[in-house]
């Protein structure tokens, strides 16, 4: 993929599962990497894994100031933003009957509002520079929902429709991917409060799941197509998956 070289990508959620491992992914082809995630002793243990092309910002996704700020510190660091991968997300499911109004208004503003935030920061630079990739991590669960998640469901299905908007408003100068995976072995399920409910979502994924490393690989063959390419949407679940 050596046309992954020298590319500057914004990655955020990069502290664990997808990210963590689209980094280092990256890293090895040869990428220039902005690191984005809360917790700071993880970004900088993997920025010094990765080598001196790899910078880090401790960045709230759900503040917009926070995500300015971490892209603006990749375009001093690096002259430029090639690509944006927007991986960071929380899944606190419960049945909408539970009315966890926190745990609804905390899904939107990170999977959302994060995510448009996200786009927002590096669209302008984007645009003026003719060229840019935005690739947009939404999941299974935007396209056929299930009990107990309807408000993530909601918010991936959200993701979904905002992608298409911006690849129908950037044609012909942004390459835009929406990317739905299934189940992955990460610590997405961590975030589901009832105790009952998030060891059963853990067996499941134990029991049928992607390793983050599969999808680092699918986004990494997203991010190496030439610039008249955009692969604008991919479902990628395991084999053994039923839903």
């Amino acid at each position: 993929m050596t046309i992954l070289t020298g590319k500057v990508v914004v990655i955020t959620g990069a502290s664990s599962g997808i990210g963590q491992a689209l980094a280092r992914k990256l890293a090895a082809a040869g990428c220039r990497l902005m690191l984005a995630a809360r917790r700071a002793d993880r970004l900088q243990a993997l920025s010094e894994e990765l080598g001196e092309e790899t910078a880090y910002a401790v960045t709230d996704i759900t503040d917009r100031a926070s995500v300015e700020a971490m892209v603006q510190a990749a375009i001093s660091r690096f002259g430029r933003v090639d690509a944006l991968v927007n991986n960071a997300g929380t899944m606190p499911s419960s049945p909408l009957s539970a009315g966890r109004i926190q745990d609804w208004e905390h899904t939107i503003d990170v999977n959302l509002k994060g995510v448009l935030y996200a786009i927002n920061a590096v669209l302008p630079h984007m645009l003026d520079r003719g060229s840019g990739q935005i690739v947009n991590l939404s999941s299974v669960a935007g396209i056929k929902v299930g009990g107990g998640g309807g408000v993530y469901a909601a918010t991936k299905a959200a993701v979904r429709a905002l992608t298409e908007a911006l690849r129908l408003e950037a044609a012909g100068k942004i390459q835009v991917t929406v990317i739905s995976p299934g189940a992955v072995l990460t610590e997405l399920a961590e975030s589901i409060p009832d105790e009952e409910r998030r060891g059963m979502m853990k067996k499941a994924i134990a029991a049928s799941s992607l390793e983050p490393e599969a999808l680092a690989d699918a986004i990494a063959f997203v991010l190496s197509q030439p610039p008249g390419v955009a692969i604008n949407e991919l479902i990628v679940r395991p084999t053994s998956a039923q839903n």
